[in-house]
C-alpha cells in the first residue's frame, strides 16, 4: 500500500506542475489591460508604472510564472488588489463555506444515488425500476440553473418555507438550524446532476454483479437474499467509489453558479467577484487552490479504491 501511495504521489507532481502552468497562463493571457482596469483610463503614467512594477507585469511571461510559482510553493499567493489583504487570508474563510456546501451536496449525491441505483438494479422491469430510471434521466437532463431558479420561486417566494440566499437570516439568532435551512436549496441544486450520474453508474455496476456467476454461486450455497445482496453491493462498491470521487471533485469546482445565484460566500462567488474586479492574484490563487484540491481528491479516491480492491494496488 505504501508503494502504491508513493507512486500516486510521484505521478501527481507533473500533474500539479502542469496545473500551475495552465492556471497562470489562463489568467495572465486574459485580454485587456489590468492596470487600466484597476486605476481607470485617466490614471497618471507614474501610477501606472508603479502598479505595473508592483504586480510584476513588466517582466516576460516566463519570468512572471517562475516568480509566481516560487512564491506559491512557499504558500505566498500574493496580495489581493481589491481587498488589500493576503490572498490566503481572503480564500480560507470562503474555502470553509465551499467545503460545507460541497459536503452537504455530496451527502445528497451518495445517499440519493445509492438508493435510486439500487432500486433500479433490484427491480429493473418493475415500477420502482422505471421510476428510478425516469428520475435519473430528469436529474441529468434538467438544466441546473433553471432548476435553481425554480427552487427559489417555489420554496422561497411562493411557499416562503426556505430562504433564497445567504448563510443566516439578517434578523435572527443564527445557529446550526438556521444554517441548515440556508443550505437546503443550494445543496439540492448543486447535487442534481451528480446524483443522476451516480445513480446510473451504480445501477449498472450492481445489476451486472447481480446477474454474474458470483451471485449465482452465492445463491447455490444457500445464502439468504440479504447476504447475497450484501456481497454484491461490496463488489459493486468500487464503481460507486470512483464515480463518487469524480462527482465530489466536480462539486468542489462546479458550484460557482450555485454560490453566485444563492449568494453563498464561497470560493466560486469570490472568484466571480475577483474576475469582475480583475483581481488577478486572487483569481490565480483561487483557481490554483481548487485545482490542487481536485488532484488531492483523485489521489484519495485511488487510495480508497486500493484499500477495497487488492488487485488495484498489486497491478503494475
Amino acid at each position: 500500500m505504501r508503494r502504491f501511495l508513493l507512486r500516486r504521489l510521484l505521478l501527481a507532481v507533473p500533474t500539479l506542475l502542469g496545473v500551475t502552468v495552465v492556471v497562470f497562463l489562463t489568467v495572465a493571457l486574459i485580454p485587456g489591460d489590468p492596470v487600466g482596469a484597476l486605476l481607470g483610463p485617466g490614471a497618471p503614467p507614474e501610477s501606472r508604472r508603479e502598479l505595473t512594477e508592483r504586480l510584476g507585469l513588466g517582466e516576460p511571461v516566463p519570468v512572471q510564472y517562475a516568480n509566481w510559482l516560487w512564491h506559491a510553493l512557499h504558500l505566498d499567493l500574493g496580495v489581493s488588489i481589491s481587498a488589500q489583504r493576503p490572498v490566503a487570508e481572503v480564500l480560507l474563510p470562503a474555502l470553509g463555506q465551499t467545503l460545507l456546501l460541497t459536503a452537504v451536496a455530496f451527502a445528497l449525491v451518495v445517499t440519493g444515488g445509492t438508493v435510486l441505483g439500487a432500486l433500479g438494479a433490484l427491480r429493473p422491469r418493475g415500477a420502482l425500476g422505471r421510476l428510478s430510471s425516469a428520475l435519473n434521466t430528469l436529474a441529468v437532463s434538467a438544466p441546473q440553473y433553471s432548476v435553481a431558479l425554480l427552487l427559489i420561486a417555489v420554496f422561497a417566494v411562493w411557499l416562503r418555507r426556505l430562504p433564497a440566499g445567504g448563510t443566516h437570516d439578517v434578523f435572527g439568532g443564527g445557529g446550526p438550524f438556521d444554517l441548515l435551512r440556508h443550505l437546503v436549496l443550494p445543496a439540492t441544486a448543486a447535487a442534481l446532476v451528480p446524483l443522476g450520474l451516480t445513480a446510473r453508474v451504480f445501477r449498472t455496476a450492481l445489476g451486472s454483479v447481480l446477474t454474474s456467476d458470483l451471485a449465482d454461486s452465492l445463491r447455490a450455497r444457500g445464502l439468504s437474499r440479504t447476504a447475497v445482496l450484501r456481497h454484491c453491493v461490496h463488489n459493486a462498491s468500487p464503481a460507486l467509489l470512483t464515480i463518487g470521487g469524480l462527482q465530489l471533485a466536480y462539486l468542489l469546482e462546479g458550484v460557482v453558479f450555485v454560490e453566485t445565484l444563492f449568494a453563498w460566500p464561497g470560493v466560486g462567488r469570490l472568484l466571480y467577484d475577483a474576475l469582475t474586479a480583475r483581481d488577478l492574484p486572487l483569481v490565480q490563487g483561487g483557481v490554483l487552490l481548487v485545482a490542487v484540491a481536485f488532484v488531492g481528491i483523485n489521489i484519495l479516491v485511488d487510495a480508497a479504491h486500493a484499500l477495497i480492491d487488492p488487485r488495484v494496488r498489486s497491478a503494475r
